[in-house]
Formats: structure tokens, C-alpha cells, sequence
């Protein structure tokens, strides 16, 4: 479905951010992007989205395809309609709004033609997360961050996607939380048959939830496979879900044992 080969992304015609990015997402696949600060996986999002010119950014190399379509040249409005959707870092909502307002705002410019109504959709939703029904015209500003972050995945289920991504769903939010929300992310995967990209810095629950997963550093894929994989990987052990007997965290170009695969170049 989704497809990146060899994509370098740069901002501001200066700063080189993405450095060959190959990767690719199948339908109704969850694909994690694990990385540290600053590894590129938000920026990676933003050149999908066709986000990067708001924060002066281009792809320079390399193609980004969608059902075989190259979507890196279109605009965000044109890769909306074709069914992608991203759903920001950082809870971003119209928070003089309702619930129900911020939802229905999603319907703007959305795929048509899915036979479903506007209620059913709202309804779709409430049954992802029953407490966002209760709520539905509380002042959206005034909810949890937990209640948030299910109102804008939410927002983002009401724009039909076919491909949804998530940028650090988790980021500020109790365990409890976290783990309702992962379990629904992996409801409307199945449910819906959506595919889904995720960015998320919680290694353990991210592997959990997904069915492959790279690894980015410094703007470049290090390592990918199925979760399984990498969950046994001994330098994921070490440096993303800590079960390790050394007590300094290294970097990857520190294990002389690692072996980085080269993917879709030449």
C-alpha cells in the first residue's frame, strides 16, 4: 500500500534530515517507527502527510508511493482524499469546540462514498471509545489527556482512513491509559482493516502492538523486521526495552555485531 525508496527529506535547503529512508506498510498492517529524539520518524510522517512545507521542508530524493501512485509531489488536501490520514504529536484540537464538533470537523474534505452516515461514523467511534459518548459535548478543552488523545484518534477514524498514522500516541499519559488506547489502535486495525504507521518511543508496547517495525537513527533506517524479530534482537533488548546486564546505554554504531541490511538501493 505504502511505499518509501530511498527518500531524503531537507529543511530549510540546509539541514539534511532523512538520509535514504526505504520502508514499506501493507494493507491492514501495523508498521511501528522506533527511534530516539531527533532519529527523523516525525519527519518521516510529515513527508507522507505532505506536512513538510509548513515547517520548510522538501523531499529532495527518492519517491513516495501509494497503491503504486506517487503522493510526495501532491499536496496534504489531495493525500487526504486519498485515504491517509496523520494524526499529530501533541493532542492538537479546536479546544473551544465539543467533542462532538472537533469529530465532526473531520468529516471536511474526506473520502466519500463508503455508504455509511454521519451518525453512524460518530457512533463507530463511540463504540472505540465509549467514554468520548459521555462527553460528546464537554468543551474539549477541558478533558483528560487520556480523553484527549481518544478524541483525536477519534477525529482521525471520522476522516475514513485508509491508512492512519500516529505520531507518540502515548507521550504524557498513565499505563492504564496507554494500554486502553493501544488495545483500541489494534481493534480498528482489524475491525476496519486499516493499515496504520506508528511513531512511538515506548518500545515494549509499540512491538507489542505492531506487526513490523524499523528502527531510525540519525535519519536513516538501522534495522527492521517482524516484531517477534526484533523483540528477540539482542541490541533492541539492550537499547529499547532495557533487559540488558550492562549498565551504559551505547549506540548502535558502538555494537560491532550489528549488521545493517541494505534495502531497495542500487
Amino acid at each position: 500500500m505504502l511505499r518509501l525508496n530511498n527518500v531524503e527529506v531537507v529543511y530549510s535547503d540546509v539541514v539534511l534530515v532523512l538520509r535514504g529512508v526505504s520502508l514499506a506498510v501493507a494493507p491492514g498492517q501495523i508498521v511501528s517507527l522506533l527511534g530516539a529524539n531527533g532519529a527523523g520518524k516525525t519527519t518521516t510522517l510529515r513527508a507522507i502527510s505532505g506536512l513538510l512545507h509548513t515547517h520548510e521542508g522538501k523531499v529532495t530524493r527518492g519517491a513516495i508511493t501509494f497503491d503504486e501512485e506517487r503522493i510526495d509531489t501532491l499536496p496534504p488536501e489531495a493525500i487526504v482524499q486519498r485515504g491517509i490520514i496523520q494524526v499529530l504529536e501533541g493532542r492538537r484540537l479546536f479546544k473551544h469546540l465539543s467533542v462532538e464538533e472537533n469529530l465532526i470537523i473531520a468529516t471536511v474534505g474526506r473520502p466519500q462514498g463508503n455508504g455509511r452516515t454521519l451518525d453512524q461514523d460518530l457512533e463507530q467511534v463511540y463504540t472505540y471509545f465509549p467514554r468520548l459518548k459521555a462527553l460528546r459535548r464537554r468543551t474539549s478543552g477541558y478533558l483528560s489527556g487520556g480523553e484527549q488523545q481518544m478524541l483525536v484518534i477519534g477525529r482521525g477514524l471520522m476522516a475514513r482512513p485508509r491508512l492512519m498514522m500516529l505520531d507518540e500516541p502515548s507521550l504524557g499519559l498513565a499505563p492504564l491509559i496507554v494500554e486502553e488506547i493501544f488495545h483500541v489502535i489494534r481493534r480498528m486495525s482489524q475491525d476496519e482493516g486499516m493499515a496504520i504507521l506508528l511513531v512511538e518511543q515506548n518500545a515494549r508496547i509499540a512491538l507489542e502492538v505492531a506487526d513490523a517495525a524499523y528502527v531510525m537513527e540519525n535519519g536513516r533506517v538501522v534495522l527492521d523486521g517482524t516484531s517477534a524479530q526484533l523483540k528477540e534482537n539482542e541490541d533492541i533488548k539492550e537499547f529499547y526495552l532495557g533487559l540488558t546486564q550492562v549498565g551504559e546505554r551505547k549506540s548502535y554504531r558502538d555494537v560491532k555485531h550489528y549488521k545493517r541490511r541494505k534495502r531497495w538501493l542500487g
